[in-house]
């Protein structure tokens, strides 16, 4: 049995070794340079070794956004933990989205614009998926007055997605964050609160 279990954990340290290689890679790279064949010689495995953990680079990539699912989860989760009233913690969940994405772009890639095998808003939707959108639709519901909670989290997430992927691409005024930030918190809850008077991550 200790032979097995030991077994196990090497497996999984070996499983987590190549999806945190393949993660490195991809922030420092892009995910363009990140290949089985230079994924082997990172970490000193042969081709076939990965391949007993991964079918190929796209369940490699998703086991990546997994893991960034489950830390944007935790994140919002911060950013929503505080004594303020409802408004404010659309504001704080703002910045700790874009935040995110901005310090993790390669890791945000994985999660929402590479062709992913993930499933989203269905019965096999991981549990790191369904997490981040719970903590979103719990802030929000906040602020819902009666409206349907569900479709209003996915505007708000939709928000904030599009807000990241046209800044990426320089589409957006780099010093315009606050006021955009602001806007949407006040178009999903009628109030006028200050974005720059919230605690920012």
């Amino acid at each position: 049995m200790a032979t097995k279990d030991r077994r196990e954990r090497e497996q999984s340290a070996r499983r987590q070794l190549i999806v945190s290689t393949a993660r490195t890679l991809a922030e420092a790279e892009g995910w363009d340079a990140v290949t089985t064949r230079r994924l082997a010689a990172e970490i000193e495995y042969s081709q076939p070794v990965l391949y007993k953990h991964f079918a190929g680079m796209e369940q490699i990539a998703d086991a990546v956004a997994l893991d960034g699912f489950a830390e944007l989860s935790e994140v919002l989760a911060a950013a929503a933990d505080a004594e303020v009233a409802a408004e404010a913690v659309l504001v704080r969940i703002a910045y700790a989205y874009l935040g995110f994405a901005r310090d993790n772009p390669a890791l945000y890639e994985a999660m929402f614009t590479r062709a992913t095998a993930l499933h989203f808003g269905a019965d096999d939707t991981p549990p790191q998926l369904t997490a981040a959108f719970a903590t979103l639709h719990r802030a929000v519901g906040r602020v819902a007055d009666g409206q349907d909670v569900d479709t209003l989290t996915e505007v708000f997430w939709a928000c904030l997605h599009g807000t990241v992927t046209l800044g990426v691409t320089g589409r957006l005024r780099d010093d315009h964050v606050a006021e955009r930030v602001q806007l949407l918190a006040e178009r999903f809850t009628g109030a006028r609160q200050p974005a720059r008077d919230v605690a920012r991550e």
